[in-house]
């Protein structure tokens, strides 16, 4: 299975409040989407393309001098940039994931894609429940609810491109 890794990466980070860029925000003095693109180069993804937009300009100089591929987004949300990116690119098996996702391993990217390719399904969202994600996380996130249980999407998705 050919996949294509598109971080995303062109959010507005309203709810931080910040001056700086999510993406570029430091964790033990680095980048945190450096953390996501190391996890992506120790998974079996074939290529990594950064979705930015006009609300993170610096994150898109700073992914374009590492010689990455950058897409431009029109900065319409997680699932409206996705779709946009995997239109413009043509893209196939893709694995979206959040640029803001620090302690990702490329482990846990395989263990996604392995149990995508099982599953025969056109798309994978993973979830963790609202008492586990609330444990961790500052913000309600969006939760839904899957198979009687409030679930919430972590920022990590497989979809087949060609099915959109």
């Amino acid at each position: 299975m050919n996949v294509t890794a598109l971080v995303m990466a062109g959010g507005r980070g309203s709810r931080l409040n910040l001056s700086e860029e999510k993406p570029l925000l430091k964790l033990s003095g680095r980048p945190l989407i450096e953390y996501v693109l190391d996890a992506l180069n120790n998974a079996h993804i074939d290529d990594i393309v950064v979705a930015v937009s006009d609300y993170t300009r610096k994150t898109a100089e700073y992914i374009k001098k590492k010689g990455l591929r950058v897409i431009h987004t029109p900065g319409s949300g997680f699932c409206l940039d996705a779709k946009y990116a995997i239109e413009k690119l043509s893209l196939e098996t893709t694995l979206t994931v959040s640029a803001d996702l620090p302690f990702i391993t490329g482990k846990f990217i395989d263990e996604v894609l392995a149990y995508y390719e099982q599953s025969g399904k056109p798309a994978l969202t993973v979830v963790a429940p609202l008492e586990v994600y609330r444990k961790y996380n500052s913000s309600e996130g969006y939760p839904i609810t899957l198979r009687g249980q409030v679930v919430v999407p972590i920022g990590v998705n497989v979809v087949n491109g060609a099915r959109i």
